[in-house]
């Protein structure tokens, strides 16, 4: 099953669509958050049902508003 997950990116330039990425999950009281090594581009805050098993994903879109870069990777993770 593919899931998708969006990132924001604060810089332009430092991924492109296409490229393989890995991710770290960081752990708060109650709720996890990944980053785009090294340090890239940070998710927002999953509850701990939600939390994604996958470590490595792809670029799948960067977009951009006035202020920021969002950026959409997809993992691929088997359905528990």
């Amino acid at each position: 099953m593919e899931r998708l997950m969006e990132f924001k990116m604060e810089r332009q330039g430092l991924l492109e669509i296409g490229q393989k990425i890995t991710v770290t999950e960081g752990v708060l009281p109650s709720n996890y958050y990944y980053t785009i090594d090294p340090s890239l581009a940070m998710s927002g805050n999953f509850p701990f049902r939600e939390r994604m098993l996958a470590r490595e994903g792809v670029v799948k879109d960067i977009k951009q508003n006035p202020r920021e870069f969002y950026v959409t990777c997809a993992f691929e993770e088997e359905e528990s």
